[in-house]
């Protein structure tokens, strides 16, 4: 996927140069990324502006609070910040500070999926740079594409499968006992674990499990006959019945189908 940073109105461009302009001048940081929307195209003038300012983990942590704290100072006092504000009812600067190192980390059990594929994705597969200072962000993307490490993989199909399939088994014991809202919410938290399960299947970053499913799903995974299938499960005739129990088996058969456990039987 080539990318290209293409913004919806020159406002938003407009901020993005300042805010490049600010850290590169006033800090040490190795690279500024464009990410989201802006980043794929795919920003209005409502679209906030996602910025990430990277900076190598020998860095200290006082220098990425120095960074945060400088930027909440440009955003009170720079007028092309504010002239982005009044463009579009959200369109904000929502930047972060990184410093490149991914990992995993502990999850609740009923939570849905975790970040951990989305923030690699997102920040080195389908991110703009806007600016470089060194050779950081190209050792990443050695690091880190076109995907992690086969063991790693393994395990995080295997440990996102269990989630997925402890989500599913719940659904038709609280439907039993009428818990329908509770049941939904682990359908949801399902179906989110059945796609990062399905991305990691098949060695692809995603860029998000709750938007631009049909764009990951047909576009980016080459599976326009997914798409149909996903797109009909939460479409529930009668809320309150075994409906939710029957979309749960659903998932679980998708989940068998598209995503399977890497471990032989």
């Amino acid at each position: 996927m080539l990318l290209q940073a293409t913004y919806p109105t020159t406002e938003h461009k407009a901020a993005a140069d300042v805010i490049v302009d600010f850290f590169v001048s006033k800090y040490k940081i190795d690279a500024v990324l464009l990410v989201n929307s802006c980043a794929r195209g795919k920003a209005t003038r409502d679209s906030c502006l996602d910025i990430i300012m990277l900076a190598k983990p020998d860095q200290s942590r006082s220098h990425l609070s120095a960074l945060q704290a400088g930027w909440e100072e440009l955003e009170k006092s720079n007028e092309v910040i504010k002239a982005l504000y009044k463009v579009g009812q959200y369109s904000v600067v929502h930047p972060d500070f990184i410093n490149g190192v991914f990992v995993p980390q502990q999850r609740d059990e009923s939570a849905g999926p975790d970040d951990f594929e989305v923030e690699v994705g997102n920040f080195l597969a389908y991110s703009v740079p806007l600016w470089q200072g060194s050779n950081y962000l190209a050792q990443l993307k050695h690091q880190w594409l076109p995907y992690y490490n086969e063991d790693l993989r393994q395990q995080r199909l295997e440990m996102v499968r269990w989630h997925c399939l402890n989500n599913l088994y719940h659904i038709p014991l609280y439907v039993e006992r009428g818990l329908y809202f509770q049941s939904f919410d682990r359908l949801y938290n399902a179906y989110r674990e059945f796609l990062q399960a399905l991305f990691i299947a098949r060695r692809t970053y995603p860029i998000a499990y709750n938007k631009w499913i049909r764009e990951q799903v047909e576009e980016i995974l080459g599976m326009p006959e997914l798409y149909a299938q996903l797109s009909h499960l939460f479409e529930i005739r009668q809320f309150e019945s075994s409906e939710l129990a029957d979309k749960a088996k659903e998932v679980e058969q998708l989940l068998e189908k598209y995503a399977p456990s890497p471990i032989p039987a």
